[in-house]
């Protein structure tokens, strides 16, 4: 049983990345506004009619949006069958709110009118804000995954440093994903006609706020992850069940530099920055799934485990 559902929940946290990923083709192809302002309806109808390719873009979205919404609710319904109180029924009931909240937040961007040419600070600060309660759903849903196969919930005490150093590194890829997202969107907003006139733009005083905004992303990004890796690599005595995923960061914080790179030098066309993305989303999935393996309590040896206490 435990392997069923752990099974079902990893496969839910790849189809929200499906979702993630196709929401983030809505904003890179300016479709976030092909229902128009209504919202659950699309132009004022269930079914939109002889659709634009940014209403079909947008729809479909939607659809997908609400199959995950489902999909979360199963996995939640089964976690409370199958597993007692604890760590599981608390990862997918806050998957359930989250997504709710992910779906509000969506709603949101519409009816606020945050969406196509939009560039007002206001969106910048919800689409941080959206952005954050995306990467707390998706650490739910794997820690659903991963306590759901029966492994031990987290334990503080005994990792008090070892918990300080992955929650920086949990901050520092957060402040990665939202500076990442800022520079997606003035990509969007403000496309550069070559590599150097955009750092020329970049450093212009005139330029729009949100490009001069851009220059921050990549300087965290290189700090950040240095930070991550160093401090994943330092955990060498975490326990055996961690190292995988460690070796996961590692390899996809030099990923996430390398996509930087590639997304800078092509102008960020929209695939790269659909496979940008969908690198930070793994980058922080494996580092949230590293996190709950290297806190786990310490197994106790055989020996001691049947001693019995002094008198």
């Amino acid at each position: 049983m435990e392997k069923k559902f752990s099974r079902y929940a990893w496969s839910v946290l790849g189809f929200n990345l499906l979702v993630i990923s196709w929401g983030a083709l809505v904003r890179a192809s300016k479709s976030g506004d092909g229902c128009g302002e209504h919202w659950p309806l699309c132009n004022g109808t269930v079914l939109p009619h002889a659709a634009q390719i940014a209403t079909l873009i947008e729809f479909t979205h939607r659809v997908s949006t609400g199959i995950a919404l489902v999909s979360v609710i199963a996995m939640a319904i089964w976690a409370f069958r199958a597993y007692p109180p604890g760590a599981v029924r608390k990862a997918a009931v806050a998957s359930v709110i989250l997504i709710f909240t992910e779906a509000l937040l969506g709603a949101g961007l519409v009816l606020l009118g945050y969406v196509g040419a939009n560039a007002s600070l206001g969106r910048a600060v919800y689409l941080s804000a959206h952005l954050i309660n995306t990467l707390l759903m998706l650490a739910a849903m794997a820690l659903a995954a991963w306590w759901g196969a029966g492994h031990a919930p987290v334990q503080i005490a005994g990792h008090r440093a070892a918990a300080r150093r992955i929650g920086i590194a949990l901050a520092a890829a957060l402040a990665i994903a939202i500076t990442g997202s800022i520079t997606a969107l003035s990509d969007t907003l403000y496309p550069s006609t070559s590599l150097r006139a955009g750092w020329a733009l970049d450093f212009s005083a005139a330029a729009p706020l949100w490009i001069r905004l851009r220059i921050f992303h990549p300087l965290i990004a290189v700090l950040a992850c240095a930070y991550i890796v160093v401090a994943v690599l330092s955990m060498r005595t975490a326990a055996s069940a961690a190292r995988p995923w460690g070796m996961a960061v590692v390899l996809l914080a030099a990923a996430e530099l390398v996509a930087g790179m590639v997304n800078l030098d092509l102008l960020a066309p929209i695939w790269m920055q659909l496979t940008h993305l969908l690198i930070a989303d793994l980058l922080w999935i494996a580092l949230v799934v590293f996190a709950a393996a290297a806190l786990q309590p310490k197994a106790v040896p055989a020996m001691q485990r049947f001693q019995k206490p002094a008198a």
